[in-house]
């Protein structure tokens, strides 16, 4: 039965690679055989079947809600201009495609170690389609990609890995940004330099230097929509799940929004924001892929797959060299399946106290779905963003420059090892 989940699994991924050429949606066909993965899962085991269910059920509402939430309040900053005013700041700069690509992405990655690589590559992807279109637009997004994922690995709230670890008391805050830091930035830095060598040169917009003005109760908005992405770390101190602080954060906002078209009600801004719209231009279908994604990989975690990988890579008495290959593998595998059961399955496998091992196995786990798109939830929320931005453009653009970059952060974390 294993087996035959596992060939499922592998056509499933097949028929979503070749989406462009099949035209038939993705998010149909991780949908259709995550729901026939669980079918075998019932039929093989029904006693426990229900109890996983659950388990996978409520991991997988608080990544949706987080994220429904994250791009809702990323609307309203879109509707309050807020954008624009960062796209005034940039093209007052008179930057080119280049200048503008590094000064984007290297916000990303230290956004994404603050408010962690999802709601990163939300906000950096939308900001990337105010400067760039075409094959530009894909290759800044995929950039994006690669730098939010690489920002989130050395930070304990950048990255659900990273955090999984951390909350099992893996490493320490300082231990994951002391060993982690110089090798995720390695990553980013390498990518990057390759990346930017693929965008055309010059700039595609005129420096429009617009007098854009906001009223207090504008910036007011702007202000509490901001605010809103710092109350997960918040509720998370209350030991509360961090989707708990996005939707809380909303509800204040959208309070706030509906107060002001009562006081203001001749103001346009105010008067055209409508949280119910806004919610309306969210990618359901991109979230309904993950969803598919997600079942598929947590049945494959059921039948024990994702275990007995770990156990063949690892072994019981490891080396250090062992740790490297095995930890790297497992990187490179998360590139295919989700991090999250990945990270479940290295906690009860890897036998060690070492904290810069363990930091390790968050750096390769964390940047290792920067392979591929479909390999990290950064990659699936930007392909929902921008729709030109499918499998074969990001493997084309991005996959080797993110391979080149994660073999030599893994190197410089060796390095730093040896040095230590």
């Amino acid at each position: 039965m294993a087996l035959f989940a596992s060939t499922l699994f592998v056509i499933a991924y097949v028929l979503i690679s070749a989406e462009h050429k099949l035209k038939i949606s993705k998010s149909a066909i991780a949908l259709l055989f995550g729901g026939l993965l669980w079918v075998l899962i019932a039929i093989n085991d029904p006693i426990n079947m229900p109890a996983h269910l659950n388990k996978v059920g409520e991991e997988i509402f608080g990544i949706v809600v987080f994220l429904l939430s994250a791009m809702a309040l990323v609307e309203i900053l879109v509707h309050y201009r807020f954008f624009d005013l960062i796209r005034t700041w940039l093209l007052a700069k008179k930057l080119n495609n280049a200048q503008q690509l590094w000064l984007i992405s290297s916000l990303a990655f230290v956004s994404s170690a603050i408010i962690d690589n999802l709601t990163t590559s939300v906000v950096f992807s939308q900001l990337s389609r105010l400067f760039f279109k075409g094959k530009n637009l894909i290759v800044a997004v995929s950039l994006v990609v690669i730098s939010a994922n690489a920002g989130g690995a050395f930070s304990p709230i950048g990255d659900v890995t990273t955090t999984m670890l951390w909350l099992k008391g893996k490493f320490s805050s300082s231990d994951v940004i002391l060993y982690g830091f110089a090798p995720s930035l390695a990553i980013y830095l390498i990518a990057a330099v390759l990346i930017t060598k693929k965008i055309s040169k010059g700039s595609e917009h005129a420096p429009k230097f617009e007098n854009i003005k906001l009223l207090f109760s504008e910036k007011v908005v702007i202000g509490f929509t901001l605010g809103s992405f710092s109350l997960p770390f918040i509720f998370h101190s209350f030991g509360l799940k961090p989707y708990m602080g996005l939707l809380t954060g909303l509800g204040f906002t959208w309070i706030l929004i509906d107060l002001l078209k009562i006081k203001l009600p001749n103001h346009q801004s105010h008067f055209t924001a409508s949280i119910e719209h806004l919610l309306q231009r969210v990618d359901i279908s991109s979230l309904k892929f993950f969803i598919g994604i997600l079942l598929a990989v947590a049945a494959l975690g059921h039948f024990g797959i994702l275990k007995s990988l770990s156990d063949s890579l690892f072994g019981s008495n490891p080396s250090l060299q062992r740790y490297i290959i095995g930890n790297s593998v497992m990187g490179l595998l998360s590139a295919v399946v989700d991090n999250v059961p990945l990270t479940a399955a290295a906690m009860n496998i890897i036998n060690t106290s070492e904290p810069s091992i363990w930091v390790l196995a968050a750096l390769t786990l964390g940047t290792g779905g920067s392979l591929l798109l479909v390999g990290s939830a950064a990659g699936i929320i930007a392909m929902g963003i921008v729709k030109d931005l499918n499998f074969s453009n990001y493997l084309k653009v991005a996959t080797l420059p993110a391979t080149v970059g994660y073999v030599c952060g893994i190197a410089i974390w060796y390095l730093e090892y040896l040095l230590r």
